[in-house]
């Protein structure tokens, strides 16, 4: 079973986005995904609480007893969105768990230099551990790209793709819903710029 983890220890870089419409895209593939955070906190309850009945469904964690969160039985996949400032101990937790990392990472050099000890952090003990940086609200043709690759390039780490600031994220959330939930002329652009990520991510 694939788990994938969505980390960065800043916050508001887009991790929910790409884990709600990460889970999204398996869910209209049809496989049975579970949508959870690290800490079993449960913010992705939130969201989930907003999906449609009528969508393909997106599970969450199972709270058993103690408050200890397991993935529902027939899980084939699993997300895992985590919180702002994770730490030291959850970072172990995701690295004996996770099969890939995702690291959303705005072009900003600010907030390069505040994620650059979280990614060398990841590199040191990645093991057999797959990572990659996806760029947020990047347009490809800017000198902010051109830096975002050049610093990523020189930790060996992946650049992913790079995803435009649009609406359509903020208004899907709103209803519960992802890219893969609509009519695919809406969100054409959107989807043509997770095709590197989603190739990453399947292979």
């Amino acid at each position: 079973m694939p788990v994938i983890v969505i980390a960065n220890p800043k916050g508001g870089v887009g991790k929910s986005t790409i884990a709600t419409n990460l889970a999204g895209y398996f869910a209209k593939k049809g496989h049975q995904v579970m949508l959870g955070d690290v800490d079993v906190q449960q913010s992705s309850r939130a969201w989930l609480a907003l999906r449609p009945a009528s969508l393909p469904p997106i599970y969450p964690w199972e709270i058993g007893d103690g408050h200890i969160g397991r993935p529902p039985k027939g899980t084939t996949h699993m997300v895992l969105d985590t919180p702002a400032g994770l730490d030291n101990a959850h970072l172990d937790e995701v690295m004996r768990i996770a099969d890939k990392v995702i690291v959303p990472l705005q072009a900003s050099m600010f907030d390069i230099l505040a994620t650059q000890n979280f990614l060398q952090k990841l590199v040191s003990r990645r093991g057999k551990l797959e990572i990659g940086v996806l760029g947020m609200r990047v347009n490809i043709r800017t000198r902010a790209a051109d830096q975002l690759a050049h610093y990523v390039r020189n930790l060996g780490v992946p650049v992913l793709g790079y995803l435009r600031d649009t609406q359509n994220y903020v208004q899907l959330a709103a209803i519960g819903a992802t890219l893969w939930d609509v009519a695919p002329s809406r969100v054409e652009k959107d989807v043509e710029q997770w095709e590197g990520l989603l190739d990453w991510i399947t292979r």
